[in-house]
């Protein structure tokens, strides 16, 4: 049944892509400020870190940052892909991922990350389901 002139998968599909965009947004800024940002930026958004500790761990924060990076390229590449199959595998497999890194920094850093990475990647991940 058409909605508003689309299709439902097509409608789930936008709505599946957007969020995909948002997620890889939100994963190249982290990957800007845990690899560029970490020592001017860190301190003031990480307060209950002790600031004479961002420098020492800029390199371990550098680090995270490029996996951030990975995921947020892992991402954008599905939206480069012309079969729609591999297009799908590609960006369920790297929304996994993202899910993944979310609850295990839930687990072990803080809650907030369940929220902002592990559970809109699960929609997303349910959104790309639905459309099939």
């Amino acid at each position: 049944m058409p909605i508003k002139g689309l299709k439902a998968g097509v409608l789930l599909s936008l709505f599946a892509s957007i969020i995909i965009a948002l997620i890889a947004a939100l994963h190249l800024y982290i990957a800007w400020f845990e690899m560029f940002a970490w020592t001017s930026r860190g301190p003031k958004v990480f307060r209950q870190f002790p600031k004479d500790l961002f420098e020492p761990t800029k390199a371990l924060a550098a680090n995270q940052g490029l996996y951030n990076a990975f995921l947020a390229v892992g991402l954008i590449w599905p939206f480069m892909i012309e079969d729609p199959i591999w297009q799908q595998n590609i960006a369920l497999m790297f929304l996994a991922f993202v899910v993944a890194a979310g609850v295990f920094g839930a687990l072990t850093a803080s809650r907030k990350i369940l929220y902002v990475q592990a559970i809109p990647a699960g929609i997303a991940i349910l959104l790309l389901f639905l459309k099939i």
